[in-house]
């Protein structure tokens, strides 16, 4: 599939994803996920049940409002060195990312419809902390690192490659070339501070721009997550860069990442509140195709966001 044949970019109708799976399974469900690894879920028959009736809320939004679904694998964690903390090791790995898929497929044959058009995003994560920009790879050595999850994610059957919460722009470049090597569609998402800058000080625009300058605009389009809509709303000024942000996927607290990792519980806006939030991100992004949620967000703030954009389109 290119990403010209992404069923999000093809035509006028919303597509939702999921919210925060690893806080509700934490928070709602009392589930240890060690490193935040949800993949770890797919060992245990009845987690792998609690995952597929998660998902089922959301097939739910979509069919009642006839949206598209982008239904992610369990897979943010799963490559070589989180796999290695948790005793995992790369052979297991490739099998773990190809479960993955194989469920998400699963679930899509179970909910999918003509009018609830779904793709199976293959999830990837950074190599170090999502909050951090510490100890930087090269875009080289990104590339070398993600290739191997990318190329069986690519392999397995998904039909985009989903990079979220990166922190810079040599993690963005070293995936997108991973996935154009492996001939899939690559989505780069950043995460911000609340200054609306990634956590390694560079400004959205510039991740965007410099990405696409050394990729040859390769990512079929840019998203951010993993921060609330109060954080960046106010960077998103004009230019042909706000143009590739195609889907926004906030957490429900307006905390800082610091606070957040030091908290004991969970903290979120009201679903309406935090949909009320968004509405300056509507405006200076018309062109959003893809709305979900992050950290500390369920599919009541899924529902509501996907209420108000409908609303303001």
């Amino acid at each position: 599939m290119s990403s010209h044949e992404l069923p999000q970019l093809a035509g006028d109708r919303l597509f939702i994803t999921d919210g925060g799976m690893e806080t509700v399974l934490i928070h709602q469900h009392g589930i240890d996920l060690p490193c935040f690894a949800s993949f770890t879920l797919l060992a245990d028959e009845k987690h792998t049940e609690i995952v597929c009736s998660y998902f089922e809320d959301y097939f739910a939004i979509a069919r009642k409002r006839e949206l598209g679904f982008l239904l992610d694998t369990l897979t943010w964690r799963a490559s070589r060195d989180w796999g290695a903390q948790l005793g995992y090791s790369s052979q297991d790995m490739d099998g773990v990312n190809r479960r993955a898929v194989t469920l998400a497929r699963e679930i899509r044959g179970t909910h999918a419809s003509e009018g609830t058009p779904t793709a199976i995003a293959g999830c990837v994560g950074p190599r170090r902390d999502a909050y951090t920009a510490d100890d930087l790879m090269s875009a080289a050595e990104a590339e070398l690192y993600h290739s191997a999850q990318v190329e069986t994610l690519a392999d397995a059957g998904a039909d985009f490659v989903s990079a979220l919460t990166l922190t810079n722009t040599s993690e963005a470049v070293g995936i997108a070339r991973a996935a154009a090597a492996a001939g899939i569609p690559a989505v780069i998402s950043f995460t911000v501070e609340t200054d609306g800058r990634l956590p390694n000080g560079q400004t959205l625009r510039y991740a965007i721009e410099q990405t696409d300058a050394e990729t040859d605009a390769s990512p079929a389009y840019y998203m951010v997550n993993c921060a609330h809509p109060t954080h960046f709303a106010h960077v998103l000024d004009d230019g042909e860069w706000v143009e590739r942000i195609r889907g926004v996927r906030a957490n429900g607290s307006a905390k800082s990442h610091a606070e957040l990792d030091e908290a004991d519980e969970l903290d979120s806006d009201d679903p309406e509140e935090l949909a009320a939030c968004h509405r300056a991100v509507f405006e200076r992004l018309p062109g959003l195709a893809v709305v979900g949620g992050c950290c500390g967000t369920d599919h009541r703030h899924v529902a509501a966001l996907s209420n108000a954009r409908l609303a303001h389109t």
